[in-house]
């Protein structure tokens, strides 16, 4: 299954997709969900893993390939390094159990994917 999250920098999730099979590529599944154009309107920088590479100019994702030059090294350590935050919220959204020992339709752990959200994001205003 292919969920797409939007974290902020401080590792606050923000939006849960719904559910696409596990097949669709993220880039496609961010055109899908109206992310692209969305996020390109907003005007604010995104930082986006290496699934993400074409998605145009507003989103910053690391260099690919073998043999990088130094800078390239260091500034894809960099780009980890402040999306280190946004993937551990996404981990933390995957580490529910309900998540993975499902037996039913796609549609409803989209729907089981964006109540853990609400929960998750409770607990953190609550501390």
């Amino acid at each position: 299954m292919n969920l797409q999250v939007i974290a902020t920098l401080n590792g606050t999730i923000v939006w849960v997709s719904g559910p696409l099979p596990g097949s669709v590529h993220d880039l496609k599944a961010a055109r899908i969900w109206g992310l692209i154009r969305a996020l390109a309107a907003s005007e604010m920088p995104v930082l986006g893993d290496k699934g993400y590479v074409g998605a145009g100019p507003h989103v910053k994702t690391p260099y690919k390939g073998k043999n990088k030059a130094e800078s390239c090294k260091d500034a894809n350590r960099s780009h980890a390094r402040l999306r280190g935050p946004g993937e551990r919220a996404i981990a933390q959204l995957k580490s529910w159990k309900i998540l993975t020992k499902l037996r039913c339709c796609p549609h409803r752990a989209g729907h089981l994917a964006k109540a853990i959200h609400v929960l998750q994001n409770r607990e953190l205003n609550t501390r």
